[in-house]
């Protein structure tokens, strides 16, 4: 159960994380200047920040990139093989970055740890971002890149019969609406489970949650969540749209689902809330809370005991719906 605190500017945050939000604080200044303004800059930035994050962790065998055809054009993915083995289950894994901003690259160690730690393939997908390319191109970008895998998993050394989606922030919201979309058009069982770390999956906050975590201590503030659903979304009919709002969305019939949820977000509300709808659907899931953590907080795992516990807890959870037989 999650235990509700009061603001304490950052001190109720684990230490590690504390330190990686200062840290990409102090970058951000450095940085930016004042550059971030447009959308273009701010994406530069935000590579050169997260890059030292991206330093360390494991070493794959191979990594791969393939375009794939899609409704919007070919789509770059980035295929992780952790060992060279066999042919492996995979992780369709979707970077966060409030469908505006990040990349393969800034979640490149996120992706190796998930390869490695789990032993499965990972595919990263390099969907088109907002306000370029607004709802609902990066969603179907993604749902043609998990059909493309059904009939080319092999050229890759990837299991199309062991298939799982996942991602953090704007990411996970892209896995579950996805996984929807499939169930849908009768594909649902295409995937065998989903990752969802610290997802945005409806516009309203909680109070709590905003007074609590919405500021700047902590590293998604609720003002940053506001400007990018105004950037990911194309109308304001939009807003009640369940492909993209998910926690709209009829959630029957669903794969089982792993929900990452840091104490200390201003998202926590909408994991929890998924949570106990998704239950309340017959959805098996299971849903980690993490005192101390934050949006983001994966991205700290060199400095970072919590983060290291999450992959873990995740690349279990992802053996056990993937285990052969």
């Amino acid at each position: 159960m999650l235990n509700p605190t009061s603001t304490q500017a950052g001190a109720d945050l684990d230490p590690g994380v504390r330190d990686f939000i200062r840290i990409t604080g102090e970058a951000y200044v450095t940085h930016g200047n004042g550059l971030e303004r447009t959308t273009v800059n701010a994406r530069h930035i935000a590579e050169k920040v997260r890059a030292p994050w991206i330093a360390g962790g494991p070493v794959m065998h191979a990594i791969t990139e393939h375009t794939v055809p899609t409704p919007h054009g070919g789509v770059r993915i980035r295929v992780y093989d952790p060992d060279g083995t066999a042919v492996k289950p995979a992780l369709i894994y979707i970077h966060g970055g409030g469908w505006v901003m990040f990349s393969l690259d800034t979640h490149d160690r996120i992706m190796r740890e998930y390869a490695s730690r789990a032993g499965v393939c990972v595919v990263g997908v390099d969907y088109a971002l907002s306000p370029e390319a607004r709802f609902p191109v990066a969603l179907e970008q993604i749902i043609a890149v998990v059909q493309h895998l059904r009939t080319h998993a092999g050229e890759m050394n990837i299991d199309a019969e062991r298939l799982v989606i996942g991602g953090d922030s704007a990411g996970a919201n892209l896995s579950l609406s996805t996984a929807i979309a499939l169930r849908d058009a009768g594909e649902g069982s295409v995937l065998s489970g989903l990752i969802l770390n610290y997802g945005a999956f409806g516009i309203d906050l909680s109070v709590d949650n905003v007074r609590d975590f919405g500021g700047p201590d902590y590293m998604l503030t609720a003002d940053e969540m506001a400007y990018f659903w105004s950037q990911y979304l194309a109308r304001p009919e939009d807003q009640s749209d369940p492909r993209a709002v998910p926690l709209l969305a009829d959630l029957r019939d669903l794969p089982p689902v792993f929900l990452c949820v840091p104490q200390c977000d201003v998202l926590t509300g909408q994991s929890m809330a998924l949570d106990a709808r998704l239950q309340a659907a017959g959805v098996e899931t299971r849903a980690i809370v993490y005192a101390g953590a934050s949006h983001s907080f994966l991205e700290a795992v060199s400095i970072s005991r919590i983060a290291e516990t999450a992959f873990n807890d995740a690349a279990s959870w992802i053996r056990s719906r993937l285990s052969a037989g």
